[in-house]
């Protein structure tokens, strides 16, 4: 599997999800644009200065491709729009487009209805996880459908069959998760008349810095944390997501998933791809199965 010669934007890309997926498509040999707030010199709001775009660059060089860190607010349109500029000016194409663009773990409340919930998080939120989606595709689509097969991967939480009867913590992030499986579906009815591929793609329980933090171990220990929580032992790594998409990337024939709600685990059985200790785990399907059962599980809440 080569994508050597082809050029992605992760936007998004500073930690998590997005950072999986840039470290993967550079495996792959891509050159890949890696963006997000957080710098070595300037953290976002959620100060975690330890997680920069230039430390992502660096795992998608040091992995076979080639890395470029940029800070682009993806909220901002004039920063996205000269991000698209510059793309154009050093690569003359884009072949593959990431929006990974979150930023709402510090916003959601847990089993919060709308009036219980705080209503300027729960619009920033929302700001964050849909309006920033929708201004990069905006810029950034114009540049990819100049060649056919161009790939358009919108990240979120949970498959578009899982969200749709499962309540996802509140109204805003519901409606976040849900919106991103429909833009994937929307643009997939653009980007077709242009030989071109749209899919939204969930991973599973992600085993993301914060997720690691939050159950106190670190990436060579997680399992231990599956003591206190047994259904922890589903988790995935983020690069797990990323070999995701970049089986994507690589199918020639990949317009056959155009428009649909995918899973890393799902994939993963059709690809044949691993994570990194060989497992192969499938979250959505894991849940739903486990619920049929009667048995309690949590929600992922974190990617």
């Amino acid at each position: 599997m080569t994508l050597s010669g082809k050029v992605a934007l992760v936007a998004g890309a500073t930690r998590g999800a997005g950072r999986g997926i840039a470290t993967e498509l550079g495996a792959a040999g891509a050159t890949v644009y890696v963006t997000g707030r957080t710098t070595r010199e300037q953290p976002s709001e959620y100060g975690r200065a330890s997680e920069t775009i230039e430390e992502t660059a660096e795992l998608v060089s040091a992995a076979g491709g080639k890395g470029i860190a940029i800070q682009v607010d993806h909220l901002v349109p004039q920063q996205v729009q000269t991000l698209i500029e510059r793309i154009r000016t050093e690569q003359g194409r884009l072949d593959i487009l990431i929006n990974d663009i979150w930023g709402g773990e510090k916003l959601f409340e847990w089993d919060k209805p709308v009036w219980d919930h705080d209503l300027d998080n729960g619009l920033r939120l929302l700001r964050l996880g849909i309006d920033t989606h929708l201004i990069t595709a905006h810029f950034a689509l114009p540049l990819m459908i100049e060649r056919p097969g161009g790939l358009l991967v919108e990240v979120t939480d949970g498959t578009a069959d899982y969200n749709a009867d499962h309540y996802r913590l509140s109204p805003f992030y519901d409606l976040a998760k849900v919106s991103v499986n429909r833009m994937a579906w929307a643009h997939a009815k653009d980007l077709e008349k242009h030989g071109a591929t749209a899919v939204s793609l969930t991973p599973g329980w992600l085993r993301s810095e914060m997720m690691l933090e939050a159950f106190g171990v670190r990436e060579d220990n997680w399992r231990e944390a599956t003591a206190k929580v047994p259904h922890f032992v589903i988790s995935e790594s983020p690069r797990f997501v990323g070999r995701a998409v970049a089986a994507l990337a690589a199918d020639t024939e990949r317009m056959r998933w155009n428009g649909q709600s995918l899973s890393s685990g799902g994939l993963a059985q059709i690809y044949g791809f691993t994570d990194l200790d060989g497992s192969r785990p499938d979250a959505w399907r894991y849940l739903v199965e486990v619920q049929e059962a009667g048995m309690p599980a949590n929600d992922t809440g974190y990617r």
